[in-house]
Formats: structure tokens, C-alpha cells, sequence
């Protein structure tokens, strides 16, 4: 593994070799030949480690078969009289959106009225498209803005369908494959944002431009409204159609993180919506929204990052300054989401990473709260409104060993209903879920989950396998096993997930405790789980491995780098790697509130520091890897992947495996039978690697 094939060193030499400082820049040119044919040697050498023999083939059947049980949740939403599905089996691996009524979706089998098969579609069509979501347009439900991905890639192409004749329009609304944005104002009328040509995009790859759009009219002729700047993430601009609170905004992302948005007026006037740059914002009816992420001074009084406020939106706008706070977090507590119905709200709230649920709605000067649902021990309760004319809701409620459970109900009183049971895919008789505490390098307290047998030995020979993600406030919380009972706990291993810094597990606050130059704190807290897990005899290093995708991949890369002595093997997926080039790769410019700037000196000098490509060492004991990416990834470009694993093969590591998906974008899987194939391809090699046991 230390040297290139001829032929890929001739076929390099072709195309241009390499660029001084980077050896690998040539794994950049996604659909170069060299570079494909790396790809194909790579997913060959990877397939026959770990994807033959009988073992494999079972269990990606075991898996393939959960994933598409017909007893599977069919899960809605409300257009109109209809309720609507997309639905993805074997006989449908592309999927089938479809709808029924709410007596028949209450059937143990319902009957479905399919409204478009995109295996069909695919086939009549010659690609192979992917499903990625409709919009449609309220309140007659008729029309909706389909999006279609090529490959599985962020980028989509949108058309108009009729729901009714089930057909695309003719001479309809229609966007070539873009990375486009749209909105329906009224039937004949689109907010549109998409590559327009030359200049109109971001260099995070995003529309930085926003038009009305006419029916009848040609794209070009479309009126533009709002332009971002080029170094911005992107533009925005969409219609709120709740009756009798129409309104209509534009804006730009200035990053991830901040924005500045803009009521439209019949006119043409924009008004600023004065609030924090960081802060979210959102309207209810008549009220304005907001979440602050930085502590706010404003009428003079201060409210803490992560609380909920309320104000008259027309009020507000006017200069008023009245807020009513609709939740304050604290240390262990953090809200984690709302959603409305016609007249209230419903609040997701963490504590301790386990959520509750609370109904608030507005009486008089202020407004009532109470409790909803009944949570679990440790167990993920949700709840959203279904439509904006009722106080109806869907709620959901399950754990890690406990299948969701579909209730609906109404605010204005009454018992829920339950409505569908998700099947038991594995018996959770003989597991168990408990939480624990690791203490950082800093002395900072990190949560996390622990799933395992209930005769689990606290001997060190359990293989474990740690989860995290640890970045950009997304927290991680109590999620069916499902499909990974077979693929892990089935097998005999721990399954383990931290909540470490720099997710949303306890707020704002958690996750810019390791932004950019405090990035060493999330892999901090992720290696003190580690030790934890050895120091309470769960298992060793040597039978412990750590697994993260996205931004849980850049997490894991830096196990390997900073932390190999800690870990049996590593699974990196769809990862950042390479964070001096990250800026110029894909979406990645995007990321700089997260990660930082590498062309700026001052930024690089910490951010080389987490870099993982730039890390590795010669004659280091790293455990094996597994780097697993998709070449439609436009999220996170596969070169990240490529380059490492190339990298540290060139360098002598004969434990280096990678696997490329053509499909499936940044989920690396268009379908259940990639999904399969993946995760017992991954099931594989950590088996391998920690159980001490052949695959």
C-alpha cells in the first residue's frame, strides 16, 4: 500500500500531477480518470475485506429487512382533505409518494392512492432520481414545487405538479439542477433563488440572489428583489401564508450563524427586523419570535442566550420594545425546538439531554403553560402542529430500545390518540439504558448515553463502539436502535453515544464552548467518554472504537490523530479532513463561523491544530480506519476522504480502508439497499477490528 498502481501514476501525469504542498490535490477532480480509478481499486480492496462471505450477506439482509418492514411507520403530513407519504421498500426503492384520508391512515392498513412513483419516473426518464421533497401551495393543495435530485446530492431540479391529475404541469414552473431555493407568493408566482449564471452565486456555493418569478414569463426576466454579497452564505426569500398573517421576507445568511432579514412590503419597501445578528427568529400569527444565542440588552433588560421571547410583531416593527420571556434556560436545561398550532405553541425542552414537552398559549398579558404528553426515563418526546387552521398535533415518543410510537391529538382537550406503533425490530428484553458523566480536561461535565446488555461484565472485553457529532448546536438524543441491533448490539458490543461539547445538548452556550480556536474541547470531551468507558470497565482500548459522520467525521479524524492510543479502530464518514482546503471544497465556506478561516494566518494556526490530513505522522501506532464517503456528496466533498486515505497509505499504514458511494449525496446512500450494504459493511470492519474475532 505504499506506492500508486503505473497506471494511475500515468493517468496522474495526464491530467497534471500535482500541485506544489499537496500531493493528493489530483483525488480533488471527483470524476477524473485517476481519480476514479483509485476509487474503484480502493472500494474493490475494502468489498473483499469486509463485504464477502456469508457473515456479511446475512446481516445486510437482517438490516435491508428492518429497513423495509411494511409494519414501518408511514409517516405524514396534512395537504388539504389528504394526508401525504413517501414511502421506500423493496419493490419501491426509489419511493412512492402517496396519500390517503385520516379514517383510512387510521386502518391497520390503510389504502393508498399513489400519486407519483419515482422508480417510474426514473425509468421513462433515464436517471435515476431522487426523491428530495414538494411544496405545495395552500389552501386549495392542488399544485406543489417537486424537487428531484440527479444523484442524491443537495443540488435539485424543481418542477411544478398537479396533485390532482397527478402529472407534471406543462410549460410549468421548472429549475434546472441547482442548489435553488423556492417559494410559492400565489399561483402564478414564485420566490426563486438559483444559479442564475456567472456571479449570482456564493462562494459557499449558494444563490446569493433572490427574484420574483411570473408564470409565463422566461427565468431571465424575472425581478430581482435582493442581492447577498459573494462572501455570504446565501440568500433568502419566502412567503408566510398563515391567514390572515400573510407576509413576505427576503435576506441573507451573512454565515451559519448570523443574518439579517427583511419584511417585504406590498410596495416593494424592505424593513429590517431589528434583532441580534445571531439571533433566530420566527412568527407565530401575530407574534414575533425570538432566540437570542448571545446574551441581548434591549429595553433595558438583559435576557440570557438560549431563552424565548415574545413581542407583538406589528409592535415591534413600529419601535416597541415589549418582550415576554416564553422560556429561560439554565445550566442543564435548553430548548431544543416549538412548533405552533392555530393558537399556541409547544415547546421541546432538554433537560439533561432528556426532553419534556409544554404547551404555551397566549391569555390576557401573558401566557399559560402546561405540560404535554408523559415522557419516558430516557426517551425523546416531540410534538408538532399539523396545520395552522386547528390546535391539532402529532407527537411521537420513543427511546433507544423503545420503538415510536404516532399519537395525535387536539390542545383543546382530550386524550391522544395513538395511531401507529413502529415495529420491535430486535428483543430489548435483555438491554439496557443508562446515562453517565465524564469529566473533560477542563473539569467540564459531558453526558452520555450507554446502551447494553443487562449482564453486561465489567471486565474491558466489551466491544464498544462511541458515537459523536459535536458541532453546529445539533444535539443527540434518544433514537430507536432499530437496524443497529443487528449490526451491534445483537453481536455482543456497547453502544455508546457522547453528548459533548459544541452540540445543543445544553444550548447556545455548549456549542460555542468549542468554537474555532476552542475546537480542542469537543475532542476533549470526547476522549474523556473514552477513558470513562475504560476506567469503569465497560471495555479497552483496544476492543473500543469511535464512529461520526460530517462534522462527526472531522471528530473522529482527530481521534485518530490526537487520540490513537485510546481506540481499536475509527469509522470516518462523509468526513472534513482536510481543513486548510475545506473553504475551497464544496460547501465548505459555509462553515467558516464553525471552524474558521484558513487563508487568514491568525485562524490557521489553530485550525491546523484540528486538521487531520495534516496531522498524520509516520511510525505512529494508529488503529485501522475506515473512511466512507459518496462522490454526489456537494455538502462535504469526498476528496476529504480520499486525500486522507491516500495520505496515510502512501505513508506505510497497511490498516487503511476506503469505500466510495457514487449515490446518496451526503447520506451516502440513495436507497435502503446502500443503506444496507453500508452499515453492515461498517458492522464488519469494527467487528473485525474490536472483537478479536474473525469477520
Amino acid at each position: 500500500m505504499t506506492s500508486l498502481p503505473n497506471s494511475i501514476r500515468l493517468a496522474m501525469a495526464a491530467e497534471g500531477g500535482s500541485a506544489a504542498g499537496d500531493e493528493f490535490l489530483w483525488l480533488e477532480e471527483l470524476q477524473g480518470k485517476a481519480a476514479q480509478q483509485w476509487v474503484q481499486r480502493e472500494n474493490q480492496r475494502t468489498a473483499a475485506r469486509f463485504a464477502q462471505g456469508e457473515g456479511f450477506h446475512q446481516l445486510e439482509r437482517q438490516v435491508l429487512d428492518i429497513l423495509n418492514k411494511d409494519t414501518q411507520i408511514p409517516w405524514i403530513s396534512k395537504r388539504g382533505d389528504y394526508y401525504y407519504n413517501f414511502w421506500q421498500d423493496q419493490a419501491n426503492p426509489r419511493g412512492l409518494l402517496r396519500r390517503t384520508t385520516l379514517a383510512e391512515y387510521r386502518k391497520a392498513r390503510p389504502a393508498w392512492e399513489t400519486v407519483l412513483d419515482i422508480d417510474a419516473l426514473g425509468k421513462a426518464e433515464g436517471k435515476d432520481w431522487v426523491y428530495h421533497g414538494s411544496q405545495p401551495l395552500a389552501p386549495e393543495y392542488r399544485y406543489c414545487l417537486m424537487e428531484l435530485s440527479p444523484d442524491g446530492g443537495d443540488a435539485t431540479e424543481i418542477r411544478e405538479f398537479d396533485l390532482i391529475a397527478k402529472a407534471f404541469v406543462k410549460d410549468g414552473f421548472r429549475l434546472p439542477v441547482a442548489k435553488s431555493q423556492a417559494s410559492w407568493i400565489d399561483k402564478d408566482t414564485l420566490f426563486i433563488a438559483t444559479d442564475f449564471g456567472p456571479g449570482s452565486m456564493t462562494q459557499s456555493g449558494y444563490a446569493r440572489i433572490a427574484k420574483r418569478w411570473r408564470r409565463g414569463t422566461p427565468l431571465s426576466a424575472a425581478e430581482t428583489l435582493y442581492q447577498a454579497q459573494p462572501e455570504d452564505m446565501a440568500v433568502f426569500a419566502y412567503h408566510d401564508r398563515t391567514p390572515g398573517f400573510e407576509r413576505d421576507y427576503v435576506g441573507r445568511s451573512l454565515d451559519f450563524y448570523r443574518r439579517e432579514s427583511f419584511l417585504l412590503t406590498a410596495q416593494g419597501r424592505q424593513i429590517k427586523i431589528e434583532i441580534p445578528e445571531d439571533a433566530e427568529f420566527d412568527t407565530h400569527r401575530e407574534w414575533l419570535l425570538i432566540k437570542p444565542s448571545s446574551d441581548w440588552l434591549v429595553g433595558g433588560k438583559r435576557y440570557p442566550s438560549g431563552a424565548l421571547l415574545a413581542a407583538n410583531f406589528d409592535d415591534y416593527l413600529a419601535g416597541k420594545r415589549e418582550l415576554q420571556v416564553l422560556f429561560t434556560p439554565n445550566e442543564q436545561m435548553a430548548l431544543s425546538g416549538y412548533s405552533g398550532t392555530r393558537g399556541s405553541l409547544i415547546l421541546s425542552i432538554m433537560d439533561n439531554v432528556v426532553n419534556r414537552l409544554e404547551v404555551l398559549t397566549p391569555h390576557g398579558d401573558g401566557w399559560q403553560r402546561r405540560p404535554l404528553g408523559n415522557p419516558g426515563a430516557i426517551s425523546t418526546i416531540s410534538a408538532g402542529g399539523i396545520d395552522e387552521e386547528t390546535n391539532d398535533y402529532f407527537l411521537t415518543i420513543g427511546g433507544f430500545l423503545q420503538p415510536t410510537s404516532l399519537y395525535m391529538g387536539n390542545l383543546d382537550g382530550g386524550e391522544a390518540e395513538l395511531l401507529k406503533q413502529g415495529p420491535q425490530d430486535f428483543d430489548a428484553g435483555g438491554y439496557q439504558v443508562s446515562q453517565h458523566f465524564a469529566r473533560s480536561k477542563d473539569g467540564t461535565r459531558v453526558p452520555y448515553f450507554q446502551i447494553a446488555a443487562k449482564a453486561l461484565r465489567l471486565d474491558g472485553s466489551n466491544p464498544t463502539l462511541l458515537y459523536g457529532y459535536g458541532g453546529f448546536e445539533v444535539p443527540l438524543l434518544p433514537g430507536y436502535m432499530g437496524s443497529k441491533a443487528p449490526t451491534w448490539l445483537e453481536r455482543g458490543g456497547v453502544y455508546v453515544v457522547a453528548n459533548i461539547r459544541g452540540g445543543g445538548e445544553y444550548g447556545p452556550a455548549w456549542h460555542q464552548a468549542a468554537l474555532k480556536q476552542h475546537r480542542h474541547r469537543a475532542y476533549e470531551d470526547f476522549a474523556a467518554v473514552a477513558e470513562d468507558l475504560i476506567a469503569r470497565k465497560v471495555t479497552s482500548s483496544q476492543h473500543l472504537g469511535a464512529r461520526g459522520g460530517s462534522n462527526g467525521g472531522l471528530l473522529v479524524g482527530n481521534m485518530l490523530t490526537q487520540y490513537p492510543q485510546l481506540f481499536g479502530c475509527i469509522v470516518c464518514e462523509v468526513p472534513l479532513l482536510d481543513m486548510q482546503r475545506y473553504t475551497q471544497l464544496s460547501a465548505g465556506a459555509s462553515w467558516i463561523a464553525e471552524y474558521g478561516d484558513p487563508s487568514r494566518p491568525e485562524q490557521w494556526a489553530y485550525i491546523k491544530s484540528f486538521s487531520p490530513y495534516h496531522n498524520i505522522k509516520t511510525q505512529v501506532a494508529y488503529p485501522p480506519v475506515l473512511f466512507y464517503t459518496a462522490t454526489s456528496d456537494d455538502r462535504v466533498n469526498p476528496a476529504h476522504a480520499r486525500k486522507m486515505a491516500a495520505r496515510m497509505q502512501q505513508m506505510g499504514y497497511q490498516q487503511v480502508y476506503f469505500y466510495e458511494n457514487t449515490e446518496g449525496g451526503h447520506s451516502a446512500a440513495a436507497d435502503k439497499k446502500q443503506a444496507a450494504f453500508h452499515s453492515a459493511l461498517v458492522s464488519e470492519f469494527m467487528w473485525a477490528s474490536l472483537s478479536g474475532k474473525p469477520a
